[in-house]
C-alpha cells in the first residue's frame, strides 16, 4: 500500500473511532505500532486535529469534515442499497471499502435524527460469490488470463482460458464476462459452474475489438433486436 493511500485510510479509520489505539490502526492496516505512530505525527505536523498520544490512544477533533453533501432521500435509498449488497457480496476487500465509503458519507452528510445510511431498510438478496470472486476481481484489475473449467447448461465439461473483463450480478448470482481465447469470441460464465479457478502470470491487453466497452456495445445492440 502506497504510503498516501495509507494516510487517507488512517484519517477514515480516526473517523470511524471514537478513540483509536496504535495497536488497532496497526491491525486494520497490515502496518507496525511504529509506521501508525510516524503517520500520526506527519498527520498532526501537516495540520489535521489529531490529540493523544502513544499508548493511550488517538482521536479526529469535530470539525475537520468533508463539506456537507446534499442528497434527495431517493439518492440515499440507493446509496444504501448498493452499500448493502457490496457489503453482503461475499468480497472481503470490498466489504471493507463498502464500510469506509459509509463512513466517509455519512460524516459529510448533514447532522439528521435518522441516519439513512447506517440503518437503512435494505438487504442484499444475492448468493454470495465467496473467494471466488475477489480472485476474479484482482484478475480483471490486473488483466491476467484466468483459467477455469466450466459445466454449462446441459452439463458438458470444458477447459476455459478466458481475458477477464466484467464481473457482475444477476438474480441467481454470479456472472463472469470476457474474452474466451478457446471460442475467440465474448462468452459469460456462472460463477457457481466453474471450478479449478486459477489465475495465471500470462497478461493480455485491452483491444477495441476486445474490451468490456465492445461487450457492453453487442450486448446493447442484441437487446434492441
Amino acid at each position: 500500500m502506497r504510503r498516501a493511500e495509507r494516510l487517507f485510510r488512517l484519517v477514515q479509520e480516526l473517523r470511524r473511532r471514537p478513540i483509536a489505539r496504535a495497536q488497532d490502526l496497526a491491525a486494520v492496516l497490515e502496518v507496525s505500532e511504529r509506521t501508525i505512530y510516524r503517520d500520526i505525527a506527519h498527520l498532526q505536523a501537516s495540520g489535521l486535529p489529531i490529540e493523544g498520544e502513544a499508548g493511550v490512544g488517538y482521536m479526529l477533533r469535530p470539525g475537520f469534515d468533508l463539506p456537507p453533501m446534499t442528497f434527495t432521500h431517493d439518492q440515499l435509498d440507493a446509496l444504501a442499497l448498493w452499500l448493502a449488497f457490496v457489503t453482503n457480496a461475499g468480497d472481503p476487500g470490498l466489504a471493507h471499502a463498502a464500510a469506509e465509503v459509509r463512513a466517509k458519507l455519512e460524516a459529510a452528510l448533514p447532522d439528521s435524527p435518522s441516519r439513512p445510511l447506517a440503518d437503512a431498510p435494505f438487504l442484499s438478496m444475492n448468493a454470495q460469490s465467496g473467494p471466488e470472486g475477489q480472485v476474479l476481481r484482482h484478475a480483471i484489475r490486473e488483466r491476467r488470463v484466468v483459467r477455469f473449467d466450466y459445466r454449462d447448461g446441459v452439463g458438458a465439461q470444458t477447459q476455459r482460458r478466458v481475458r477477464p473483463l466484467l464481473f457482475w450480478s444477476f438474480p441467481a448470482g454470479f456472472m463472469l464476462s470476457g474474452w474466451c481465447e478457446m471460442r475467440r469470441d465474448f462468452r459469460s460464465f456462472r460463477l457457481d459452474r466453474m471450478t479449478a479457478l486459477d489465475v495465471t502470470d500470462t497478461p493480455f491487453d485491452i483491444t477495441p475489438d476486445t474490451s468490456a466497452k465492445a461487450f457492453l456495445a453487442r450486448e446493447t445492440k442484441r437487446c434492441d433486436l
